[in-house]
């Protein structure tokens, strides 16, 4: 039985419309009276098909569109506008975000099945399409980390984030790993204390969102977007299986992870025994590798992140780079923080 998410505000019409796809004996239907319990609901549902109101409180139903399609797990998930509006510009504005299909009010129950049973078969018939040209590059060895790469860009769902957006949760479900395409990411943990402390950086071309294969284990961290970031993301079931066939690959991958268990290690001894002002210039350095493609070009960056990275407190990190300015070292405007004199910056004791 398919499961489908009604989300409308009327509560006469959502429960009519319920009812009657109930009776026609094919369907589990699931309801929201507003755009922001839908979304909560598509997300711990995943249902087969989603049929949604446009105006309503909380969030429209473009906003639960525009939401829905960013997250891994129910971006492919069908979706019909159903709306009394009906003029040419609301239509195209659906459909450019992605709709899959337009039900005006007042419907009959042949349109509203139709449009349902329409969507369905065609979400079937692209999952099957993505699946297949999946196991084809399976049959074709990856013989390096480039070449997973590679099998990402090829085959990886794709997605954008504005800086500051969350990717992931720590406790999410870990469903899926990551490639960044463009931009960088920096992850996140919270201690006993409730404090956000930032314990790793990821740049350009770097994958990231791996948990284990043979258990199913939440991510550890949260994950954020630092800048306008670009990403590509495998489903871990389906990693597991190129891994299963391509051995050389794992060899790579395990060294992968070897070189970010010795970075975490450096980190520490950074942390346990450099002081103030050298923690704070190798941190800079460490944001410098992963944002810029040149170390000379501006950071963009807020205090409070690098002094978690640097480990130390917020006010110490903004005394040590007002003294690494007024070395000539560095120049501050803003949350703007430009490497004046890098190989002095890496000398810094």
């Amino acid at each position: 039985m398919k499961k489908i998410l009604l989300i409308e505000d009327d509560i006469t019409l959502r429960e009519n419309t319920a009812e009657l796809l109930e009776l026609s004996g094919y369907y589990d239907v699931i309801t929201a009276a507003n755009g922001k319990l839908g979304v909560e609901k598509a997300n711990a549902e995943l249902p087969d098909i989603i049929v949604c109101d446009i105006m309503m409180p909380e969030l429209d139903g473009y906003g639960v569109l525009e939401t829905l399609s960013k997250n891994s797990e129910t971006q492919f998930i069908p979706f019909i506008f159903l709306s009394a509006k009906t003029e040419r510009g609301d239509i195209r504005k659906g459909m450019d975000l992605g709709a899959d299909d337009y039900i005006t009010k007042p419907f009959t129950e042949e349109e509203l099945s139709s449009a349902i049973e329409s969507r369905l078969a065609k979400s079937s018939i692209l999952k099957e399409q993505r699946e297949q040209k999946i196991h084809k590059e399976l049959e074709s060895e990856l013989r390096s980390l480039n070449d997973l790469k590679n099998f990402f860009d090829d085959n990886g769902t794709s997605f954008s984030f504005k800086n500051e957006e969350i990717i992931y949760h720590e406790g999410d479900n870990s469903n899926y790993i990551y490639l960044i395409v463009k931009g960088a990411i920096k992850c996140s943990k919270l201690n006993e204390q409730g404090k956000n402390l930032t314990t790793s950086l990821y740049k350009e071309d770097d994958l990231f969102g791996y948990t284990s294969f043979s258990q199913n284990l939440v991510y550890q961290e949260t994950a954020t977007a630092i800048g306008n970031t670009d990403l590509v993301a495998v489903k871990k079931s389906e990693l597991k299986s190129v891994l299963h066939k391509n051995h050389k690959v794992v060899l790579d991958l395990v060294d992968l992870l070897s070189d970010n268990l010795e970075d975490v290690k450096d980190q520490l001894l950074d942390m346990a025994y450099n002081s103030v002002h050298k923690k704070t210039a190798g941190t800079l350095l460490k944001f410098a590798e992963k944002i810029n493609h040149k170390p000379e070009d501006p950071i963009k960056i807020s205090r409070f992140d690098l002094a978690s990275v640097a480990g130390i407190a917020t006010e110490t990190l903004i005394r040590s780079l007002a003294k690494l300015k007024k070395e000539g070292i560095v120049a501050i405007e803003g949350r703007n923080i430009k490497i004046l004199d890098l190989d002095a910056l890496k000398l810094v004791e």
